[in-house]
C-alpha cells in the first residue's frame, strides 16, 4: 500500500534524507537503528515506497529530533491523523480509484483549507448525487452501471470533510457558466442550485460568482485547486486536473502565483451576497 500522495512521498523522503544526514548517520546506519534492511531506508528517501507514521517516528526518534512542529509535519507528510487528518476511508476503494485521484482524495482529507476556482462544474464537495451521476457519466462515458455507482459514493464520501470537526473551509470562486450549463437536465440542475444555497449557509463554506460580465479573467485558462494544512504552509499545494492525469505543484513561486490569482478572481467576482441573489434567481426562489 502507498501512504500518502507521490508528490508527499517526494517530500517526505528529502526530509528524512536530511535529517539522517545531520545526525551522522549512514542509511545503513540508520536502517540498523530500526531494525530494517538499508533499502527500505533509500525507498524511502527516494519516494520509491510509501512509509506509515508509526515508521516515520521510528526514524524521528533514530535521528533525535525532538521539534513537534517538524515532527508534526513530517507525520501529516506520512499521512497520519495525528497532523489534523481524517480517516483514510478511501483506501478501500483502491482497485477502482486511480492513483491520481486518490492522490487528491488524500490531500484533501488533510488540508485545513481548500481554494478553488471552477469553470464548468460544481465542485465535487458540493454536488447532488443525481448531478455527480450525470457528471461523472459524461466525463467517462464507457464506464459499467456499478462501476458508476461506486464513483458516485466515492464522490459523495468525500463530501464528510464539509461535516467533520474541524470542518475543510471552503472558499469556491464559481463561473457563471457552472450555474448555467443545465447537466443532467433543468431538473437535477434545479437540485443542484438549491443544493449550493444550504452549502453557502455554513459557516465554513463562502461561494462567489465570477459573472460573465467580468469579460476575460486570470483563471481564463482553466480550473485550479489550492490545499492549505494546518499550522504549516510547507504543506500547501495546487492541484491543475487534465483529461488524463493531474499536476501537483509545490514550488514557492507556483504557490504564490495561484493565490494571487484566486484574491484576483474574487475581487472581480460578485460579493457572497449577490452571489446568492444570482443563483438562488437561476434556482426560482423567491
Amino acid at each position: 500500500m502507498q501512504y500518502g500522495p507521490a508528490v508527499r512521498r517526494r517530500k517526505l523522503g528529502a526530509e528524512l534524507r536530511a535529517l539522517r544526514a545531520r545526525s551522522g548517520l549512514t542509511s545503513g546506519a540508520a536502517a540498523a537503528l530500526v531494525g530494517w534492511h538499508q533499502s527500505k531506508v533509500s525507498r524511502i528517501e527516494t519516494g520509491a515506497s510509501g512509509v506509515k507514521p508509526a515508521d516515520v517516528r521510528l526514524l524521528l526518534d533514530a535521528y533525535a529530533v525532538e521539534d513537534p512542529g517538524l515532527r508534526e509535519l513530517l507525520l501529516v507528510l506520512a499521512g497520519s491523523e495525528d497532523g489534523g487528518g481524517r480517516q483514510n476511508w478511501w483506501h478501500a476503494y483502491r482497485g477502482v480509484l486511480p492513483p491520481t485521484y486518490r492522490d487528491f482524495i488524500s490531500l484533501e482529507s488533510q488540508a485545513s483549507t481548500m481554494r478553488t476556482l471552477e469553470t464548468s462544474v460544481v465542485p465535487g464537495l458540493l454536488q447532488t448525487p443525481e448531478y455527480a451521476r450525470a457528471v461523472t457519466r459524461a466525463a467517462v462515458g464507457t464506464l459499467e452501471e456499478a462501476e458508476l455507482d461506486t464513483l458516485v459514493e466515492v464522490r459523495l464520501a468525500r463530501q464528510e470533510v464539509l461535516r467533520s470537526e474541524p470542518p475543510l473551509r471552503l472558499s469556491a470562486v464559481l463561473d457563471e457558466a457552472v450555474l448555467r450549463r443545465e447537466v443532467g437536465g433543468p431538473d437535477v440542475m434545479a437540485r443542484q442550485l438549491r443544493r449550493l444555497l444550504d452549502a453557502a449557509a455554513l459557516p465554513h463554506v463562502r461561494l462567489q460568482v465570477l459573472p460573465f460580465a467580468a469579460g476575460a479573467h486570470i483563471g481564463i485558462t482553466g480550473p485550479f485547486v489550492i490545499f492549505s494544512f494546518p499550522s504549516r504552509s510547507d504543506l500547501d499545494v495546487v492541484v491543475l486536473d487534465h483529461l488524463t492525469s493531474s499536476l501537483y505543484l509545490e514550488g514557492e513561486e507556483d504557490l504564490q502565483a495561484y493565490s494571487e490569482a484566486f484574491n484576483s478572481l474574487r475581487i472581480h467576482a460578485l460579493s457572497p451576497e449577490e452571489s446568492l441573489e444570482c443563483i438562488a434567481a437561476l434556482a426560482g426562489v423567491a
